[in-house]
């Protein structure tokens, strides 16, 4: 039977895409880890390869197609000796493929007309803990028609995923019937729509009519930020330390490695010294390192520091990981390549997904100082502005002058008081005026 290549989840927060550009066409024979299409998530541009081997026979979304839902079939995969005959009754009934400016069609509701939508493959499963297992349409199919339990299986696919040949080697043992007190629980209640932000696009458009404006459509990046953003802003309790940091040593000790590092073509920046102080400053102040699960926190060992990059249209947030125990230039030149596939939109989502804490640095745009929002999970993070000449007290009691760069440390209640945020607070301030102690 002719199987349905369904629109893959390719990062955790993608609930659409864009079928960029199709790598394979009608007739092709495809094996398990070829590339069969170039998809747009809201994040990035990714490669998505096949998991079953059989030919294309029919492709069901065209290239350019945006608002393409998860699971939303997009082409159909035949076996061996299958052909176009057998997909005919398929490819007839099934919905037209959007357009690039028109989002993917739902759905058809159930219990429509069984020629309303393409045939489906049995209802992705789920593993005794409630968690989505992970399989491929045919190998589900198998899996029905034998009697076996996906949840015993082991998949050898992408990710875990489970294969044609993972279940045509199994054993066919019956599935475990539900318990009969699951079957008469109570139904879930249906979750309250969510109160809109603000006016509707009707009623703003109505505001603007007849002054001069160019409609800006939103892309998947703007949308989940905007999304998240929002999100943070409303459900995480943000409060907010602040403090003054003199950057004096710490430009002459970096001026002094630069000339050393030359040779080797090293370049280090002050955010390079920023992402080693405060990976330093939550490993003394272990506390810290957390970030809210829901009904509980999670305290991780490792520093991993997401740093905000700026792209057209939003914003990344790559993680370096473990960088408590990386070098300054080696933090330097991960993070020039992080940054860089960042604003290609070639980051893989597990380089952008984690972290405990992040770091938001405008002061290359001249802004003094500013409160930045956190990222949930993430339990905090630092807001970064210019460093400045400035007027200050010195040890002595005189008035000097000293380059001072001010921070603000957004905080989630939820996960750090007020005093654990200052003494991690404090932690960052000495690595930056102690650089040497860095390194030690």
């Amino acid at each position: 039977m002719p199987t349905e290549i369904l629109m893959p989840a390719l990062s955790p927060t993608m609930e659409e895409g864009t079928l960029a550009k199709w790598l394979v066409k009608e007739g092709d024979t495809v094996s398990s880890g070829d590339i069969l299409a170039e998809i747009e998530t809201d994040k990035a541009t990714m490669e998505f390869e096949a998991v079953d081997e059989g030919t294309i026979g029919k492709i069901l979304i065209s290239e350019g197609s945006e608002g393409v839902k998860v699971n939303t079939p997009i082409a159909v995969l035949l076996e061996e000796g299958e052909s176009a005959s057998d997909i005919s009754d398929t490819s007839s009934s099934a919905p037209e493929a959007p357009k690039a400016s028109e989002p993917a069609a739902e759905a058809a509701p159930e219990g429509g007309s069984e020629k309303a939508a393409p045939a489906a493959a049995p209802a992705a499963p789920q593993g005794a803990d409630g968690k989505r297992i992970f399989a491929t349409p045919l190998a589900r199919r198998i899996a029905a028609d034998k009697g076996l339990d996906l949840a015993a299986i082991k998949g050898s696919g992408p990710h875990g995923r489970i294969v044609k040949a993972d279940v045509e080697g199994a054993s066919a043992a019956p599935a475990a019937k539900p318990a009969a007190a699951a079957a008469e629980a109570p139904a879930a209640k249906p979750a309250a729509a969510a109160m809109p932000a603000g006016p509707g696009a009707e009623q703003v458009m109505k505001m603007y009519e007849g002054r001069d404006y160019e409609e800006v459509k939103l892309d998947g990046m703007r949308k989940t930020v905007a999304a998240r953003l929002t999100e943070a802003k409303q459900t995480i309790p943000h409060f907010y330390l602040r403090r003054d940091i003199k950057l004096d040593a710490l430009l002459k000790f970096r001026s002094q490695l630069n000339k050393q590092l030359e040779g080797r073509g090293v370049k280090l920046s002050v955010n390079d010294f920023i992402i080693k102080a405060c990976a330093l400053a939550l490993q003394s102040v272990p506390d810290a390192n957390a970030v809210w699960a829901g009904d509980r926190m999670l305290k991780l060992k490792p520093s991993d520091v997401a740093v905000a990059v700026a792209v057209d249209g939003g914003l990344f947030t790559p993680v370096l990981k473990d960088a408590e125990m990386k070098s300054l230039s080696a933090l330097s030149a991960e993070m020039k390549d992080l940054a860089g596939r960042a604003r290609n939109r070639k980051l893989a989502p597990h380089e952008y997904v984690g972290g405990s804490f992040a770091i938001s640095n405008l002061g290359m745009f001249g802004i003094d100082n500013f409160d930045a929002v956190i990222n949930p999970p993430h339990g905090a993070i630092l807001a970064v502005g210019a460093g400045v000449k400035k007027p200050v007290v010195g040890a002595d009691g005189e008035l000097t002058v000293a380059t001072v760069m001010s921070v603000t440390l957004s905080v989630d209640h939820r996960v750090i008081d007020g005093a654990l945020g200052a003494e991690l607070l404090q932690a960052i301030v000495e690595n930056l005026e102690n650089p040497m102690v860095m390194l030690a």
